[in-house]
């Protein structure tokens, strides 16, 4: 009888991969970070501990970038904005228990470590094993990657210029995007980005930051909610017709 462990093998070795390459495009965004921190008022330590314990990119970038416009007197708004862009950790929570399993220490390091990025390499491998594996690998490869480019970032800042001169910017949205186009294989799959792509970019200038992706995010479960009824529904309807 042939052994299924070679292909199990390869799964979870190409999570690995793309976890560590995800980690590293992450990672060297957080230089961008800590030379804006800084630039913004806040102290070398102070931008440190925002990374060690806040740990999600938009919602310190959207903190910062409040307080840099404000100083310290619009903290309750930074606060507020960095609290929006977080509030989709939540449902990245709900959907990650299942790879993440029981145990509350392990839950407790897991729920620091679910972001974007993390989800994103999980939910992308076909087997159990690959998708825990995805997620750890990108979880601690980012936490530890990002807290040392956002230390370097605060020490460096003055020396390196502004860090979009090396396209840093946008590292984290290109492994981001990398990951979700090869899922985007169904037309409803791509209409569903298209428009939440859209709603986002036009609420961007008009609303408070962390808005725009809360609501780009209802447009998928609009979508998701509308397809679960339907199916409900054409299922429901064959029932009936054999029952009469």
């Amino acid at each position: 009888m042939p052994s299924s462990s070679p292909p199990a093998d390869s799964d979870v070795r190409r999570a690995r991969r793309e976890g560590a390459g995800v980690a590293i495009a992450t990672s060297a965004y957080g230089v961008s970070f800590g030379a804006l921190s800084v630039a913004s008022g806040l102290d070398v330590w102070q931008t440190c501990v925002l990374s060690l314990l806040m740990f999600t990119g938009g919602s310190q970038f959207a903190f910062v970038g409040v307080i840099s416009a404000g100083g310290l007197a619009a903290a309750p708004a930074a606060i507020a904005s960095a609290g929006l862009l977080g509030a989709r950790n939540i449902a990245y929570g709900l959907r990650m228990s299942p790879v993440i399993g029981p145990g509350a220490a392990r839950r407790t390091v897991a729920a620091q470590l679910t972001i974007d990025e993390s989800t994103a390499v999980a939910l992308a491998q076909p087997t159990p094993r690959a998708r825990v594996v995805g997620f750890w690998v990108t979880g601690i490869g980012i936490w530890i990657g990002w807290n040392l480019s956002t230390l370097a970032g605060a020490l460096l800042g003055d020396v390196l210029g502004d860090p979009r001169t090396y396209g840093l910017d946008a590292a984290a949205a290109a492994a981001f995007l990398a990951l979700l186009w090869p899922r985007l294989r169904r037309r409803q799959a791509v209409a569903v980005g298209v428009a939440a792509a859209v709603v986002a970019a036009a609420l961007t200038p008009i609303v408070m930051p962390g808005l725009p992706v809360l609501v780009a995010a209802g447009v998928a479960v609009v979508v998701g909610w509308f397809n679960w009824f339907s199916n409900g529904r054409a299922e429901e309807v064959p029932t009936r017709g054999r029952a009469s």
